[in-house]
């Protein structure tokens, strides 16, 4: 939580949700002791908790993507630290950046420690790491110029001591890129200095994934170490590196594994210091049917209750591209490697998995996919393994391009690059009663074929509709099914005020084959759908199944999301030449304006839709480049737009019985650089434009007739480009409200306005709140949205926003 004061009111800010998604990035993701999991998100690295299915912060910091995360400890060497109150993470980015992080388990802070010298010249690709002591440890780090770097880390032990990494040793690969890392602690090797020992040839395509077990006893009490490895040829290997001539060493306490393993293939042998090492393959594991990405051996577990001693347990989990994670143990008796488990999405939806891990418990274990998404199972079962998917946080995996609230405020829905729709709302419940509801995606309307750059809620009486347009020259009507709006009743505990569902006949949508299209699924035909698929093949991808709406009576996971949410679109809109670019809807519903990308006047044309019968009632001529951003006033009786030309245009509207009139009052050149956003005050016709000049300037519409808007006053400037605003009305009598500004550089402020219409209440505009910047965007902020334009004397409001860092967030501001 955030606070400021300014005249003697005190503003906070309290962030409420972040919805996001992975990067599609293989190492991108880290599951740590301390039970969080870390993941790059565009190029902030989120941090999200399992156990509540909530994203908990974004770091900021880097300047390009993160590739590539990993905590210190580990879970696989958490023993060796378990008194730890803090916990380190690592984050490699595409420009070579390498940041360290400290998680404090306790206050559950975070703090940024450095910036690890720049070693790599290209992008990071992955991390390993063990502590070798309580507070000493090496990690490597690799980069796709065949960089290897070897790094020691001194954590600090008292108050007062610092962070200490320097670099031991680098390593060349060639020119080849080092897409896989692991690393341990010989047990007879003291030294930290890496020398060429040998290469172990049998894969037939690149190698993704490497994973180094804990030493084991094998072979008559024999310590060895087992490697497991798996590529693209659709393989995974188990190589075995055991002592040929040992010496004294100091005992490690792990649990013998009376299992005897078969296979075996003598292997090269290599020298550490005075002890030699036989390598050998002691398995091949096939089962998976494309690229395996990832492989890792499940952390290991307690072997007394104080944790002082821990064992290797004999289990791999495998992630691939075949839509399937496996878990491997070798059978008791012969001690062949079997696939004991395998879980997975099965949909026509899915599309692959880059990465698989296990919890530090090893009770549960996650996949992130192709599609940004995160999948959970959690092993259940009591006698026998028995693994359910649960709920994680879900959100888009490009960049969110606008969003827009309800018309009652239930929910928030977002549009993004990654070609979805998706709404966002609190799932309150019995239990969540009296406290704060947690927010889920809990639908995705439209799942495209093209970027979708803007969207539109259709206001007024009457089901949920809202507008989209995407990087296509349509736009395209949606309303909600019967299945959404029963669901939409469970999230908001009977609460909700819309029309009355029985009065909706579609259940669902169906994806037409192309992708752009979805058909209705109507509510009598549910029955004859459900009998047809037990006659057919469930998972066949030959033909695209249909899809199954329900009512769903808690946060749907991934698979429920992709393909059983879908709204029917009703209505397509022609008439753009161009990509469509931005969408409103004026305040009664009646209204729907839209702008396409455009580099003449004719294409940067406004058109006008009836909503209803969706006829193009007008098309306003005023710009000469894109229009960015248009809105009507809150009265409705004008239409602002704001263009790359620099220039912002206010047309009246007047509505007559069935004619929509316009005429073009002003325009003007406002800015010295691009305009990207506007926001009309909702109490009266003052309204701001943003530019990537950075700065805002506050304008009036004196009156209609006299084709008068004249410049009340201009924001002190700004440190990046003006990329949103939104203005909230709080008091009508003194005209006083809040306006959010959001910028390029990710930042949110929040600035009080009031007065400018009585000639004794001059303008006055003070800074009340600057957003931290772990509350924020790391990445260019595309919109911003009060929950209610009109508020009234309210002193909690609801702010959404969107950006360029993959992220929708909520946050309530709280005036005194």
């Amino acid at each position: 939580m955030e606070r400021s004061c300014f005249d003697g009111v005190n503003v906070e800010v309290e962030r409420l949700f972040i919805g996001a998604g992975c990067s599609r990035v293989v190492n991108n993701v880290s599951w740590g002791p301390s039970g969080l999991v870390a993941f790059g998100a565009q190029n902030a690295v989120g941090v999200f908790c399992p156990k509540s299915a909530q994203i908990l912060t974004t770091l900021p910091g880097h300047k390009a993507v993160v590739n590539c995360t990993q905590w210190l400890p580990s879970s696989k060497d958490a023993y060796k630290v378990q008194h730890a109150v803090k916990h380190y993470l690592l984050s490699g980015s595409a420009d070579g950046v390498i940041m360290l992080w400290e998680f404090h388990t306790i206050e559950r802070k975070w703090r940024h420690v450095l910036q690890i010298p720049e070693i790599h010249k290209r992008s990071v690709t992955c991390f390993t790491g063990i502590m070798l002591s309580e507070n000493i440890g090496i990690f490597v780090s690799t980069s796709s110029d065949g960089s290897i770097a070897v790094w020691e880390i001194v954590l600090p032990i008292g108050i007062n001591d610092e962070c200490k990494i320097s670099c031991l040793q680098s390593l060349s690969a060639g020119s080849k890129p080092v897409v896989a890392l692991s690393l341990a602690k010989l047990p007879a090797d003291e030294e930290n200095i890496f020398v060429h020992a040998c290469e172990l040839k049998a894969h037939m395509d690149w190698i993704r994934s490497l994973d180094f077990s804990l030493p084991i006893c094998l072979d008559g009490g024999k310590k060895s170490i087992l490697l497991v490895s798996s590529s693209q040829d659709k393989s995974i290997r188990i190589w075995k590196l055991s002592l040929r001539s040992s010496s004294s060493y100091s005992e490690v306490p792990y649990r013998k594994e009376d299992i005897g393993l078969t296979s075996f293939i003598e292997g090269p042998l290599f020298l550490a210091g005075n002890i030699s090492y036989q390598v050998s393959l002691e398995s091949l594991l096939v089962g998976h049917e494309d690229w395996v990405y990832s492989v890792m051996w499940q952390p290991p577990l307690s072997a007394t209750s104080n944790r002082v001693e821990c064992y290797q347990p004999l289990s791999i989990l495998s992630a691939s591209m075949d839509k399937t994670m496996m878990i491997w143990k070798p059978e008791k008796i012969t001690g062949i490697w079997v696939n004991i488990v395998t879980v997975g999405e099965l949909s026509h939806s899915a599309l692959g998995f880059y990465g698989g891990h296990w919890a530090p418990d090893g009770e549960s274990i996650l996949a992130h996919g192709y599609g940004g998404s995160f999948h959970l199972w959690k092993n259940v079962g009591l006698d026998c393994e028995n693994w359910k998917p649960h709920k994680v946080p879900s959100g888009h995996f490009a960049s969110v391009c606008d969003i827009a609230w309800s018309k009652s405020g239930e929910y928030v829905l977002s549009v993004s690059n990654d070609q979805t729709t998706r709404v966002f709302s609190p799932w309150r419940d019995e239990l969540s009663l009296g406290t704060r509801a947690p927010w889920h995606e809990i639908a995705r309307p439209q799942v495209h074929g093209h970027d979708i750059n803007c969207v539109a809620i259709i206001k007024g009486a009457g089901n949920h509709k809202f507008v989209s347009g995407a990087e296509e020259k349509v736009a395209r009507v949606f309303e909600a099914p019967l299945s959404f709006l029963k669901t939409l009743n469970h999230a908001v505990f009977q609460k909700s005020n819309f029309e009355n569902p029985q009065d909706v006949q579609i259940l669902g949508a169906n994806m037409s084959a192309l992708g752009l299209s979805q058909k209705p699924i109507y509510a009598h035909a549910v029955s004859e759908a459900s009998n047809r698929v037990k006659e057919e093949v469930l998972d066949s991808l030959e033909t695209i199944p249909d899809a199954m709406p329900v009512v769903l009576k808690e946060p749907p996971v991934e698979e429920q999301l992709a393909w059983h949410t879908l709204w029917p679109e009703s209505h397509k809109l022609y008439g753009h030449g161009n990509e469509l670019y931005s969408l409103c809807c004026d305040h009664e519903g009646k209204l729907v304006a839209s702008s396409c990308k455009a580099q003449s006047v004719a294409v940067a044309e406004i058109w006008l839709w009836e909503v209803g019968s969706w006829k193009a009632v007008g098309r306003l001529q005023s710009h000469s480049l894109t229009v960015t951003k248009i809105e009507f006033s809150h009265d409705d009786s004008f239409l602002l737009a704001v263009s790359r030309d620099r220039q912002f245009s206010v047309f009246a509207i007047e509505k007559s019985g069935d004619e929509i009139n316009h005429r073009l009052i002003t325009k003007q050149e406002a800015h010295k650089r691009i305009i990207w956003a506007c926001s009309w005050n909702p109490f009266c016709h003052q309204f701001a434009t943003g530019s990537r000049d950075k700065t805002v300037k506050i304008w009036g519409v004196e009156n209609s007739t006299s084709s008068s808007v004249k410049q009340i006053t201009s924001l002190p400037n700004f440190k990046d480009s003006v990329t949103a605003l939104s203005w909230l009305g709080r008091d009508r009598s003194s005209n006083t409200g809040i306006l959010a500004v959001g910028m390029d550089n990710g930042l949110i402020e929040l600035w009080n306005v009031s007065g400018g219409v009585n000639p004794l209440l001059p303008f006055n505009a003070v800074l009340a709140l600057r957003f931290d910047p772990y509350l924020c965007h790391v990445s260019t902020v595309h919109r911003l949205a009060w929950s209610s334009v009109d508020t009234g004397d309210s002193k909690t409001m609801q702010l959404a926003s969107c950006g360029g860092d993959h992220c929708v967030r909520v946050f309530e501001v709280r005036v005194n």
